[in-house]
């Protein structure tokens, strides 16, 4: 497991990490999210031993992390697809890490053929498309068959296919029964990957729970109805206390309701239905509604001449 236990990180007067605690456990994805400024990638460092907390621990497998003799049989960590030597080949790159773990040599070319960069493993870094530099981070994270697995924004820079391929590796991993934490700012893409999510905003804890969960505690479910006399259904519904609203295309949406329910306010008026769904929540949805008092950076929109 990791243990993050009452962590707090100060730079100066700056609190980026705030009595923060929470636990990853085995056999499921986590997702770790937060608005930008939140304090995650500072907690990630501090979990990877690469920054000292002001208070409180992080323990991967009941130990900190500089206490692992040979971490990366413990614990393999993409945060940077850009800290590896340029001049190294992928293959020298993956070999020393291996070396300096204990590790076979043999086990470099097992995670170049797993990561899909066999036929570039003597091109030297300096040359990779960012893409390539992920699949080499991930390279490196996975050589020493680790327990526990840390990837921040594992997706950057990757095609479709590559997506695809990060996704699965994530949940196969998860389903080996070994603890994966990922953090990254795709929520589409963490809605069909992560099984639990942690949460953060300005170093603080806003939610620990399953995806699930989140997601219907935070957001409201919807029905969409395309009929003969919008207005008039809208009306039904202000009348039941029910709120709606009319689409762009001339559908109604009606919030916090069932379809049985706007089927029966459709028939009392006489109203055809010629179309009507369940629109469920998001990820992004849940996600926005939480977070968005807590957003560190704010854009306004404006179109001037």
């Amino acid at each position: 497991m990791i243990q993050v236990e009452n962590l707090s990180k100060r730079y100066g007067d700056t609190l980026a990490v705030d009595d923060l605690s929470f636990t990853v456990t085995p056999g499921k994805v986590t997702g770790f999210l937060g608005p930008n400024g939140a304090g995650k990638s500072t907690t990630m460092r501090m979990i990877l031993g690469l920054d000292r907390p002001t208070a409180g621990r992080a323990l991967i497998a009941g130990r900190p992390y500089e206490e692992l003799e040979r971490p990366l049989t413990v614990v393999g960590a993409l945060l940077d697809a850009k800290g590896v030597h340029g001049a190294r080949t992928a293959y020298h790159h993956l070999l020393a890490l291996a070396v300096s773990n204990g590790l076979p040599p043999s086990r470099v070319d097992e995670v170049l053929e797993m990561v899909g960069l066999t036929t570039v493993a003597r091109k030297r870094a300096k040359g990779f498309s960012l893409g390539m530099g992920q699949r080499l981070g991930v390279a490196a994270a996975l050589l020493g068959r680790p327990d526990v697995v840390v990837l921040d924004e594992p997706v950057n820079g990757l095609d479709p296919e590559g997506v695809l391929w990060a996704r699965e590796l994530m949940k196969r991993l998860a389903s080996e029964g070994r603890t994966v934490l990922v953090s990254s700012h795709l929520m589409n893409e963490m809605a069909v990957t992560a099984d639990h999510l942690v949460i953060i905003a300005r170093g603080r804890l806003l939610v620990d729970s399953p995806m699930n969960e989140f997601i219907d505690q935070h957001s409201h479910a919807s029905v969409t109805a395309r009929v003969s006399d919008p207005e008039a259904l809208k009306d039904a519904l202000d009348t039941e206390g029910i709120r709606s609203a009319r689409l762009p295309d001339g559908r109604i949406e009606a919030l916090d309701v069932t379809p049985e329910r706007v089927g029966e306010l459709a028939s009392d008026r006489r109203i055809a239905v010629y179309e009507m769904g369940r629109r469920t929540a998001s990820l992004e949805q849940a996600f926005m509604e939480l977070t968005s008092e807590q957003t560190e950076y704010r854009a306004v929109l404006e179109v001037g001449r």
